[in-house]
């Protein structure tokens, strides 16, 4: 029974060791951008991190038991406190890379201590042969629940900081648990329980307190104070409100202010519908707060709206919240306006029938290989056939002044597709110069009059949106972005980090 609950407490330790890499390499893309950098240096330095503890267990000979406790206790409060203490030294403007991968190397030196430590105290329990296999089917085992749990159900459910605090109560509970399966070998054990109680209780008053501790996190990180936040499978939705109104926060990138918002979504929408031949049927991919669906309305001849967002949480802010439900004049629960839940890559594909004259595409800049996907040329080649012939795609492309190769790239890349393009830019004072691209199946002219009602946009205002200034003006080179090589993301990171 003993050796039972033994190989449980490697299904345990083996699930907390990768939460607490996962909550890690989860937190630095959210804080840092560019996920598959994150995750991919996170990943490195822990494995590394585990072999420096597997090397140096080799120097452990005496008091294995108690050795094993100390360390499920260290891991316990370095895992646990991770989150929380990476979301401080962030918002202190303190050296985060140093406390982040500093972070890593401990956890991981201390979880590399954790099995061999084991292994050793069950080698005269069973032949060598079936004690290696059965610790390592259980730390795989522990591996694929954690990797699967993570995502589905502690991201959305319990959000970073609340999970990194549980695990490590539950290592805490673990090195508790283990002063009675080891008893025997120990000596101290009641010293031990005490400690181990004791950093149980830290833990536990953590978990407890976590929404409050998140809180002020985020209210260190923001100017204004944060009315609302959300952790979903895909992001971390922040809204924050200020004396000028309140504004929208996507993994800490702000997607738009309500005191200015209508320069930007007049500016992306209404020249693609002053293009296009007709407007009865519209796409929008991304926009799920409902701003740019907004816009469309304007328009008399839109029959049929199709709103594709991946977050549910973000579509359903854009109707509950109430101040953006009035900002968005009700969009997204108009009766022309389908909301879908989805990847926008996957929902173009499971629909070859659909066409549409106009697509107002108002997805989040490239900073990562699952956005920068939706700026290649598969991509836009599969928008094309997805519009009538005279139908006119508009593209939010970054800025032209901050990012100005990235801006021509995504017009380059349009052109590739085989898109007419015409690249523009507006100047929206919580942003700075922005860009935008018209793409269209046929050559662009102007079929229309602007609707009555806008803030910003007119004829005058129109003429001068298509002006360069030589800082903003084409490179003389300008690359493609394709599936394989996702050259923008690159791009795009090297030319925000000089404005960072």
């Amino acid at each position: 029974m003993q050796r039972s609950f033994l190989f449980l407490t490697v299904l345990v330790i083996a699930t907390c060791g990768l939460i607490y890499e996962l909550i890690v390499g989860t937190l630095a893309s959210y804080l840092l951008g560019d996920s598959v950098t994150q995750f991919s240096t996170v990943i490195g330095v822990y494995l590394f991190a585990m072999g420096i503890g597997a090397w140096l267990s080799r120097f452990i000979d005496k008091g294995l038991a108690q050795r094993f406790v100390d360390i499920e206790l260290a891991v316990a409060l370095v895992g646990g406190a991770s989150a929380p203490f990476l979301f401080a030294t962030f918002s202190a403007g303190a050296a985060f890379r140093v406390a982040l991968y500093g972070t890593v190397l401990v956890i991981g030196t201390l979880v590399g201590l954790e099995i061999p430590l084991l292994l050793r105290l069950l080698k005269g329990q069973l032949a060598f042969k079936d004690l290696v296999s059965r610790v390592l089917t259980f730390d795989y085992l522990g591996a694929l629940f954690a990797s699967l749990l993570f995502p589905i159900v502690l991201v959305p459910k319990l959000g970073l900081v609340r999970t990194s605090l549980f695990f490590g109560f539950i290592n805490a509970l673990v090195g508790l648990w283990s002063t009675w399966l080891l008893a025997p070998l120990l000596g101290a054990v009641n010293r031990l329980r005490v400690k181990a109680v004791l950093v149980a209780t830290v833990l536990l008053v953590g978990v407890v307190m976590a929404d409050r501790m998140t809180l002020l996190f985020e209210e260190q990180l923001y100017q204004d104070e944060v009315v609302h936040a959300v952790s979903t499978p895909y992001q971390r939705i922040i809204v924050t409100r200020g004396h000028r109104g309140f504004s929208l926060f996507l993994n800490g990138n702000l997607q738009f202010a309500s005191y200015d918002e209508y320069r930007y979504h007049e500016a992306l929408v209404h020249p693609a519908f002053l293009s296009a031949a007709t407007h009865a049927r519209v796409l929008i991919l991304g926009g799920g707060d409902g701003l740019a669906a907004r816009e469309v309305l304007r328009w008399p001849g839109v029959e049929q709206v199709t709103l594709v967002d991946l977050d549910a949480k973000v579509t359903q802010l854009g109707v509950e919240f109430a101040d953006l439900a009035a900002l968005n004049h009700g969009a997204l629960t108009h009766p022309k306006v389908t909301v879908v839940n989805d990847d926008a890559l996957t929902w173009l594909q499971a629909h070859p029938e659909a066409r549409f004259d106009v697509a107002v595409v108002d997805f989040p800049d490239p900073n990562n290989y699952s956005l920068g996907k939706l700026y290649t040329t598969g991509f836009y080649g599969l928008l094309k056939s997805r519009l009538h012939d005279g139908g006119v795609a508009v593209i939010q492309s970054t800025s032209p002044l901050f990012a100005r190769r990235s801006f021509w790239c995504v017009n380059q890349t349009l052109a590739a597709a085989g898109f007419v393009t015409q690249p523009y830019h507006v100047w929206v004072p919580s942003f700075g110069e922005w860009g935008f691209v018209l793409a269209g199946t046929q050559p662009l002219a102007q079929r229309h009059a602007l609707p009555e009602g806008l803030k910003f946009l007119d004829g005058q205002t129109l003429a001068t949106l298509r002006d360069f200034a030589l800082d903003m003006a084409p490179p003389d080179t300008s690359p493609v972005n394709r599936l394989n090589n996702q050259t923008l993301v690159n791009l795009y990171e090297e030319e925000w980090r000089r404005w960072n």
